[in-house]
């Protein structure tokens, strides 16, 4: 399937395409929400999508409100000013608000924010943490095409990943003996100060052993020391592994978002967590 098309409409920054038959406004940026809103709802209509998912700062949305989004999540003091972000949803397709997995995913939810904060044990016999360099990109790359049938950016190809690591994404990895078997990334809104912790993979003969979460901190540090303020994750709502890793890692839950992107195969309903940093 083509890869989702990635374009700034009047100064934001939005994805589309039939992977997640969605639109992602990743960016308001300087964007007029009255002339924004309606170019997305032709848009979506357009191109036949079923949801339409935007990250906008609080005193942008009563547009979106007006028009008909509702908020799914939230992080206070997000952008550098110190507003909070609104994850706002409009379905399209009234049958993509509702999930069959309601149930499971409140069970994971909860089990997570319940979860104790709490550091991992070491590392396996072997491995260790480093930041991952332009070497490691084919191997970054099938790694990646290993673990996710399908992702919502296309993180299996090495030109995407090259251009990402020179422009705002430090990725980490965990190696064994000098191999990666598992890796994570660092995606920094360099003028906002926010990074998203996205992109965890761990081969599967390694998983069960916290190499998420030794991933998740050692992020962390690099992050503090780029000044990131807040840190926060969109995580598959049905993986309690993940959703726990961040829990222990002190982070906050802030809502579920919706049969909202296509990762591993299929269209998934996402948890914001979120912690400043």
């Amino acid at each position: 399937m083509k890869n989702d098309t990635i374009e700034r409409r009047h100064g934001a920054l939005i994805q589309h395409g039939p992977k997640s038959a969605r639109i992602y406004v990743m960016e308001c940026a300087g964007a007029d929400p009255e002339t924004l809103v309606p170019e997305l709802l032709a848009l979506g209509a357009e191109r036949g999508y079923g949801k339409i998912f935007a990250k906008v700062p609080e005193p942008a949305s009563a547009a979106f409100l007006r028009a008909g989004f509702h908020e799914e999540a939230r992080i206070p003091g997000f952008f550098a000013g110190g507003e909070t972000a609104l994850f706002l949803a409009l379905f399209i397709d009234a049958r993509r608000a509702h999930t069959a997995d309601a149930v499971e995913i409140e069970r994971i939810a909860t089990l997570a924010r319940n979860a104790e904060v709490r550091f991992p044990g070491p590392l396996p016999d072997g491995c260790s943490l480093r930041i991952c360099t332009p070497d490691d990109i084919a191997v970054m790359s099938d790694i990646y095409r290993e673990v996710f049938p399908t992702y919502p950016f296309p993180i299996e190809d090495p030109a995407w990943l090259l251009e990402s690591m020179r422009t705002h994404v430090d990725y980490y990895g965990v190696s064994h003996l000098g191999r990666l078997v598992a890796l994570a990334s660092s995606e920094m809104d360099l003028q906002g100060g926010s990074v998203e912790m996205t992109d965890f993979a761990t081969l599967p003969g390694w998983r069960g052993n916290a190499l998420a979460l030794h991933l998740l901190l050692v992020m962390e540090e690099g992050m503090r020391r780029k000044h990131m303020r807040t840190a926060f994750t969109i995580a598959r709502s049905l993986s309690a592994g993940m959703n726990i890793s961040f829990a222990r890692a002190g982070y906050w839950f802030s809502g579920t978002l919706v049969n909202n992107t296509n990762i591993s195969g299929g269209i998934e309903s996402m948890n914001v967590w979120y912690k400043p940093l």
